[in-house]
């Protein structure tokens, strides 16, 4: 593996950045199986809390939900975007650390970015490349819903190491969560590229939000893309000329997508082109959300 790429993914971003708290993480536990297990203690699920202790948690593996406090927000995604934010806010809630044991009442409830947020700025901290993934997780339930998950350098093995430490997971989906194979997740490119290639159902693919098809298979692309460049942007932040404009895009703009889906699936390999753009693209960077339009941009022609 060129090393460049190993220290590119050794860098922390707005997102993966620890703080103060990048000695503490370097004290968590060193095997990534061991460290996940230990995160899905300190979280809630969005989805798990609002199904309280049924499906998922019918066996109370994230505790009593009943327990949960009713003044909560209902999700932190709203005010713990960062990983230092979410340290501070656990710390906040116990300052004895990340507890195994950790009470309801004292976890965070945020869904599956900001467990790969976290998990990444874990691993950077104890001097693992680590990368944030986003794509589709065929795993859950019928057809593949928006996911985001991990991969680490293995440097016994020499190879990156997918991984998926948002929840506790049965031997049901019929792998380890923690050596996920590559035929086992939608990586967002290749959904891409095989639906526009009429291999793949674009009615297969989902996200939360219930919007179906090539809209949040474009939108992956873009979190993946922002993702392999250390910048793993917030669900509802979005290339300003595709925010919320997919009616408006043509066939130039659809082949300018394929083509960067193409280097995407070889993210090592192509690199240096991936950074290339991303330094001189400016559209694929420039970023509409909530709280910024298309008029609070300055002209960037």
């Amino acid at each position: 593996m060129n090393k460049k790429v190993l220290n590119h993914y050794l860098e922390f971003g707005t997102f993966t950045n620890p703080g103060c708290y990048k000695e503490f993480l370097k004290l968590l536990p060193n095997d990534v199986k061991e460290l996940g297990n230990l995160i899905c203690h300190q979280v809630i699920h969005r989805r798990t809390l609002k199904e309280g202790n049924t499906k998922a948690n019918k066996d109370l593996r994230y505790g009593d939900i009943n327990k949960y406090p009713w003044y909560r927000l209902r999700c932190d995604d709203d005010i713990l975007p960062t990983a230092v934010s979410m340290i501070a806010e656990l710390l906040r809630l116990d300052n004895r650390g990340f507890l195994a044991e950790r009470k309801v009442e004292h976890k965070i409830v945020v869904t599956c970015r900001f467990v790969a947020i976290l998990m990444a700025s874990i691993l950077k901290s104890k001097g693992i490349p680590c990368r944030v993934r986003s794509g589709f997780a065929p795993y859950f339930f019928k057809g593949s819903s928006d996911h985001w998950i991990n991969q680490y350098w293995d440097k016994r093995k020499q190879m990156w190491i997918t991984f998926d430490a948002d929840g506790f997971f049965d031997n049901t989906i019929g792998f380890d969560q923690y050596n996920i194979p590559e035929t086992k997740f939608d990586w967002a490119a290749n959904t891409w590229i095989g639906i526009r290639m009429g291999k793949l159902d674009a009615n297969n693919f989902i996200n939360a939000g219930g919007f179906k098809g090539l809209i949040p298979v474009l939108w992956a692309v873009f979190y993946d893309f922002h993702s392999l460049m250390n910048n793993e942007i917030i669900y509802n932040q979005m290339p300003s000329y595709i925010y919320f404009k997919f009616d408006k895009l043509n066939e130039k703009d659809f082949k300018e997508i394929d083509e960067l889906a193409k280097l995407m699936l070889y993210p090592d390999k192509n690199f240096d082109k991936l950074v290339k753009i991303w330094n001189t693209k400016k559209r694929f960077r420039i970023l509409n959300s909530p709280l910024v339009w298309d008029s609070d941009h300055v002209k960037w022609k």
